[in-house]
């Protein structure tokens, strides 16, 4: 019997990548690769790139540079550029790295088998098309190994919303959902397989919209059918726009049992001029309504958000209203960064702010969210949460898991292991994470 061929993959970016990453896995399993933790004795490196951050496909040409050395001394060494850098960047990548065998869009990695074995044969190869076929539906016969207690599982595509300052609209399609039958399925396999959690992913996960056996379904739908499913204990979903926020997921937040807690809803900014320039179809104003509604139907809901700070033309004033608007909330977590511009996108053309402008904002606003997410962590001292462990902690005999708002809680107790679902009483509020004992 031959020895397997080992496979490396670097992912980048978001939970979806992450996603990919596992399929593109299983889709070379069937051609005998199994993963490696190092690219060293890989026999293909992959790299599932994000083209979200600044300055992305630079950065992955660096990547790439570093495999030099690796190539020289292992000629057959196949080196593959995936996800949404390959899909913007395409036939440019072999141009300027020409040590990359293979370029892949994340529509169409179900075709990576072929794409290798043409490899193999001394061919570049590169797919960038959004193909017809539905590329989750052609791996499903895949080889599947045991997992962990949690898993993500996608269940949208692609953005019609084109934001000024994004390129997923670019880089990932069109808006496309997977059929509810097949999703209901995966998920079941991945009980099967230990997951106990799943988290929906989509780049705009409630505009879901897929085919049910009587119409297509909505994202709230399709969490009640998943409530169904035996074994599996909790659902989560992100990412989400506001606009897409319809009464029924909100009704969902208070009334599913397995929906969790726990909501990521990015508003970018607090201003409505910069809501405006961003295209994002939304107010301050309406946006906060939105998230009382949200809290009059789970009231202990933990939110999440995301923030632009210093897109084009935001004055002080505009800033200001940022703060405002988080002071409000009080996220228990939030994501922010500088703009930074993305090249085709309409926000790239405009008057840009003073990067030390920028940088300032971001420390002030960050400052100010992470004081929300630390008084809102001191506040768990003394409750109790459901935490689904997953890992060992960094002590001998401790367990790391996820409360059902999402905090990392640490637990030492030998009895416990990966997978278990506990009650436990919050003792400890450290920077990151809650310390806890068994009820």
């Amino acid at each position: 019997m031959s020895e397997p061929k080992k496979l490396f993959i670097k992912t980048y970016g978001c939970q979806m990548n992450v996603y990919d990453s596992e399929r593109m896995a299983e889709a070379l399993g069937g051609q005998g690769y199994v993963e490696t933790k190092s690219p060293d004795d890989a026999d293909m490196i992959l790299l599932n790139t994000c083209h979200i951050r600044e300055k992305a496909a630079e950065k992955v040409y660096s990547e790439l540079g570093r495999f030099k050395g690796l190539k020289a001394d292992k000629p057959d060494l196949k080196i593959g550029v995936a996800g949404c850098v390959a899909q913007a960047e395409g036939e440019e990548i072999m141009r300027r790295q020409p040590l990359v065998d293979l370029v892949v869009g994340p529509q169409s990695y179900h075709r990576l088998p072929e794409m290798e074995a043409k490899t193999r044969t001394g061919e570049k190869a590169l797919d960038t098309d959004f193909p017809e076929e539905d590329k989750f539906e052609k791996l499903k016969n895949r080889p599947k190994a045991k997992r962990g207690p949690t898993a993500f599982l996608t269940v949208q595509e692609g953005c019609d919303k084109f934001c000024a300052f994004c390129v997923v609209p670019y880089t990932r399609g069109a808006e496309v959902s997977r059929p509810a039958g097949r999703i209901i399925r995966e998920a079941q396999d991945l009980v099967e397989r230990g997951v106990r959690e799943i988290t929906l992913l989509g780049q705009n996960v409630n505009a879901y919209h897929g085919a049910g056996p009587n119409g297509d379904m909505t994202l709230a739908g399709l969490i009640w059918e998943l409530n169904k499913v035996d074994g599996l204990e909790r659902i989560r979903f992100t990412t989400s726009h506001p606009n897409d926020m319809d009464d029924a997921l909100i009704e969902a937040h208070g009334t599913c049992e397995k929906l969790m807690p726990y909501l990521h809803l990015p508003v970018q900014s607090g201003s409505d001029k910069i809501l405006k320039r961003m295209n994002r179809s939304h107010t301050a104003d309406s946006y906060l309504r939105l998230i009382e509604r949200i809290r009059e139907a789970r009231p202990d809901i933990l939110m999440s958000g995301d923030f632009i700070v210093g897109f084009p033309e935001e004055t002080e004033e505009d800033f200001q209203a940022t703060l405002d608007l988080v002071e409000e909330v009080k996220y228990g977590y939030a994501y922010s960064f500088k703009y930074s511009t993305r090249p085709g996108t309409p926000a790239a053309e405009r008057p840009q702010v003073d990067a030390d402008v920028a940088d300032e904002r971001l420390q002030r606003l960050q400052a100010m969210i992470t004081r929300h997410q630390r008084e809102i962590q001191d506040s768990m001292v003394g409750q109790t949460v459901n935490v689904l462990f997953e890992k060992p902690g960094r002590q001998a005999g401790q367990m790391v898991g996820k409360s059902e708002y999402l905090h990392a809680v640490h637990v030492s107790d030998p009895g416990l292991a990966s997978g278990d679902l506990r009650k436990v009483r919050v003792v400890t509020s450290g920077a990151n994470s809650l310390g806890g004992e068994l009820v």
